[in-house]
């Protein structure tokens, strides 16, 4: 099983990135199956999560995310091996405490 390399350090700073995109572009999450969240995000802010996200991909090479934008709305999928849903279900009730209303 492949670990996550990010320094303990810095663990709350990448977490505090996620929050900040989730409280500011996310519209909707889906959990599509335990291993697949699908997230709506504002497309202004595909920058912010491409970046985001392949870095989250160099320390965590479990992660698999796919982006499929478009001019009105930005699609996220976020998957993992089975043996990684349980990070998906805290990734997941973290998306969800700060989607806007």
């Amino acid at each position: 099983m492949d670990p996550c390399t990010l320094p303990t350090a810095e663990r709350p700073l990448r977490l505090a990135e996620f929050d900040q995109l989730f409280a500011t572009a996310l519209r909707a999450q889906q959990r599509v199956s335990p291993t697949l969240l699908r997230w709506d995000l504002d497309p202004a802010a595909l920058a912010t999560a491409r970046d985001l996200t392949a870095r989250e991909s160099q320390c965590c090479s479990f992660f698999t995310f796919t982006f499929h934008p478009s001019a009105s709305a930005l699609r996220l999928d976020v998957a993992v091996p089975s043996a990684r849903a349980e990070i998906l279900d805290a990734l997941a009730a973290r998306a969800a405490a700060g989607i806007r209303p």
